[in-house]
């Protein structure tokens, strides 16, 4: 929503787990993308935007090039500041949301005249072309636990859903360079992932779900220590878990981190998607 002065404008947008991806690449950034499913959190992104320059992230200064880059595509000049309580770089999609939250707020403030879906592919495409996402902008913009059965920004990519909304857990045991990840051989990684939508979308459940991320961490050789170890101490507990792509971090339904042993952070699934706030 805009601010009553007119002077800024917020959006939340939550933070996303992806389970499983296949990397597609395209001739353009709105063609390109993933495919794969994950879960969006209630726990995200709120982006406020106001005239101005710079960026910053929970009061700290950053650089990051997908907000230049959707500023530059939008013709703003914009001061944009994020908060979080997610994990950075730990497989939450945080630059996603913060270059989505960014197009929708400067959008409102700016009166750039752009609908929802050309946000979203401005959006999309600045993560695709900085190399830190391929799928988190468009599952950030739906919500609920969306799959991405096309690659690509709205008027490419095909969306559905698992139609469930259970309360998540999360550990986190640090970062992992998305943009390494990326930029490396992802054929091997790329037919894990592929496999595993076919038998997601075989039997659409949220266990099937947790179940054919963990067997995707293993065939694309991402599965850290920390994350395998917690994975069986939750199972052992009698409860399901996977890992974040692309973090060293593990998530589980209900309170199965917490039956294992941990002190995991909790929240719910995020119903509604990405969208402008109301100011208190």
């Amino acid at each position: 929503m805009v601010s009553e002065n007119d002077s800024s404008a917020t959006a939340f947008v939550p933070g996303h787990i992806t389970g499983f991806f296949s990397a597609h690449t395209a001739a353009t950034c709105a063609q390109a993308g993933s495919r794969g499913a994950g879960i969006t959190l209630s726990d995200g992104v709120e982006v406020t935007v106001a005239p101005g320059s710079g960026c910053r992230l929970n009061g700290d200064d950053v650089s990051i090039t997908a907000v230049d880059d959707v500023c530059t595509r939008l013709g703003v000049d914009a001061a944009v500041d994020a908060t979080t309580s997610l994990p950075v770089g730990a497989g939450f999609g945080v630059s996603g949301a913060v270059a989505l939250g960014t197009a929708l707020a400067a959008n409102a403030i700016f009166d750039c005249g752009k609908t929802e879906n050309e946000l979203i592919t401005l959006a999309h495409c600045a993560e695709v072309e900085a190399g830190t996402g391929l799928g988190d902008v468009v599952a950030q913009a739906r919500g609920g636990l969306p799959i991405r059965i096309d690659p690509g920004s709205p008027s490419h990519g095909r969306l559905d859903g698992l139609p469930a909304r259970p309360r998540i857990e999360y550990v986190t045991f640090g970062e992992v360079s998305t943009e390494e990840v990326l930029a490396g051989d992802t054929d091997g990684l790329t037919l894990a992932g592929e496999s595993a939508l076919s038998r997601l979308l075989e039997r659409p459940t949220v266990e099937q779900f947790i179940a054919v991320s963990r067997t995707f961490a293993e065939e694309a050789d991402l599965l850290t220590d920390e994350v395998a170890d917690a994975i069986a101490a939750v199972d052992d507990a009698g409860g399901d878990a996977a890992m974040a792509m692309l973090g060293n971090t593990v998530f589980a339904t209900d309170k199965g981190l917490s039956a294992a042993g941990y002190d995991p952070q909790r929240c719910r699934t995020d119903a509604c998607g990405a969208r402008l706030v109301d100011e208190e």
